[in-house]
Order: structure tokens, then sequence, then C-alpha cells
């Protein structure tokens, strides 16, 4: 089924990346080589939607405060429709970033207003509706009409099962990393993953992220495949995986059938980790130029 616009029910936090030559021993320190603050965590899925062309609304919390402040402003600059009015309580929360050399990125999270389970906006959606979900909080939002998207994210085994199982019941589309996966089903194997995946849930497809060599595809009632990516040199894969969602759905919504819209997605993750940064998701042209120039 089509899809007419992106509702994020996940959270926009801010990022602090610092880069580093290795992690610090516990009870060390590290100097950091370079160091940004940036909207991250569900505005990356929302920005890489956004400019591919899809309307994009956010029914997730924001604060009041410095945070939210930055939040609000990246959302405006995308284009990105704001659901619910700050909490006038509490400000957005922030992660701190680790990155390495080789690109890999080590996370340390304070909630703050995003982390709304409740109470989410009543506006009218129909089964054209993609809405959002991440495993860092899920909204009871399930008796929707809108397809479902779900990412549990790195704390996949910390979702209590009341909450998972039914989002599991009810979403349409489940992605994850291979890590993630194997948290999920104990298998390391990400064809084998996928498969266990399936059948956790009632009638999702699923993708399970694979890194350089893109992802695997299991669509229901379908051969499992392997979807490759184009081969880059990374500098920095945050928010590799919030791109790959948000042009994956993106290409659902321009009528590619799930296995190119996969590819596309996969190319789109690719150019992400070329550029530092969390949000460094391509435009649709510059994502055409870059795919047909490869």
């Amino acid at each position: 089924m089509s899809v007419r616009r992106l509702i994020l029910a996940g959270q926009a936090i801010v990022d602090v990346v610092m880069r580093v030559p290795a992690l610090p021993a516990r009870g060390g320190d590290t100097i950091a080589t370079s160091a940004e603050i940036t909207a991250g965590g569900g505005f990356n899925v929302m920005a890489a939607a956004a400019r591919q062309g899809l309307p994009v609304l956010y029914a997730g919390g924001h604060g009041t405060g410095p945070w939210g402040d930055l939040i609000r402003a990246a959302l405006a600059a995308e284009g990105i429709t704001i659901l619910r009015p700050p909490d006038p309580g509490r400000d957005t929360g922030f992660d701190v970033a680790l990155v390495e050399p080789d690109g890999e990125r080590t996370f340390v999270t304070r909630p703050g207003a995003e982390t709304l389970t409740s109470s989410w906006p009543a506006i009218p959606m129909t089964p054209r509706d993609m809405i959002y979900l991440s495993g860092y909080a899920l909204p009871r939002i399930l008796s929707s009409a809108a397809q479902v998207f779900m990412d549990p994210g790195p704390l996949a085994a910390q979702i209590p099962a009341d909450l998972l199982d039914p989002v599991l019941a009810r979403c349409d589309w489940l992605s994850c990393n291979q890590r993630e996966a194997g948290l999920l089903t104990g298998s390391t194997e990400p064809a084998a993953a996928a498969r266990l995946l399936l059948e956790r849930t009632d009638h999702a497809s699923v993708m399970v992220r694979t890194g350089p060599a893109g992802c695997v595809l299991a669509v229901r009632g379908e051969k499992i495949t392997q979807i490759p990516a184009p081969a880059v040199e990374a500098v920095d894969t945050t928010g590799a995986g919030d791109t790959h969602a948000g042009v994956f759905i993106a290409a659902l919504a321009d009528g590619l059938p799930p296995a190119q819209a996969a590819a596309r997605a996969n190319a789109a993750a690719a150019y992400s980790v070329t550029r530092p940064g969390p949000a460094t998701s391509p435009t649709r042209a510059v994502l055409d130029a870059w795919i047909a120039g490869r």
C-alpha cells in the first residue's frame, strides 16, 4: 500500500557528537579531535524522508529550553510540521555520541521531554499514513488505521514484553541492525534472524541492516534476499540507520517495490556515512546524482 506522509511518534533529541581517537578506559579521559551539537535521534529519520519529498509530521515531545529551541529550529528548517506544544516543565533530552576513527559510535543518553508515551495528538490517520515507532519509547497508539514502521533501536533487549509484543503484532515493517536482530532472536546470522523475526510478528515484513553489506529483506510470503549496498569508506555511521528508514519509507511513497526501496535506502545510508554528523541524508536530487555517478 502506498504512503502519503510520515508521522514520527519517536523522539527528536540533541546529539553532542565528539570524534575521539579511541574510547577512553574506565576512569580515564581522551581528547576529542572535533565536536558539534546538532539535532538527532528521530530527527534524522524525519529529515531523511523530508529531503526525499515526503510530507512529515512530528508527533513527539519537545521541551522548553535551549535543547528544545534547537530541535524546533531544525524541524522548521526541514519543513516538518510539529503537532504538539512544548512541555513547559522539561527541556528536550540529549545524548553524547563518541565517534571512533572507523566511524563506529557509542552513545550515552539523557532523556527529556521527547519521551512522552501517552496523550499523542488526535489527528485523523488513514491506511496511507506511516507511523514510525522507536524502541526508546513505545506509545500506545496501535488502534490507529495507519501503517506502522518500527525500529527497536540499540535497547531492543530492554523493551518490556508487554510493550514490545503488541507492537510486533501490529507493525507492518520491522527494521533493525544485525546486533539488534541478534538481541531479539538469539541469532547472529542476518537471514536466520530475519526469518525468526517474521515468526515473532503477525503480518510484518522485516529488514535487517548489515552495515556495509546492505540489508537482508524479508518480505512476508517471498524469498529472503540480501540487498547489497555501494562500497564506501565510512567516516561517521551516526544516523545511518535513521537515514535508511526515512529514505525507505519515502521510496515506498514513490511507489517503488520493497526490494528497490531497500536498495535506494542502502545507497542513501552509504552516502550518509561518508559525511560527518548525524543528519547527513541526501536530498532526492543529490541521491539520484550520486547513484547515477556510481
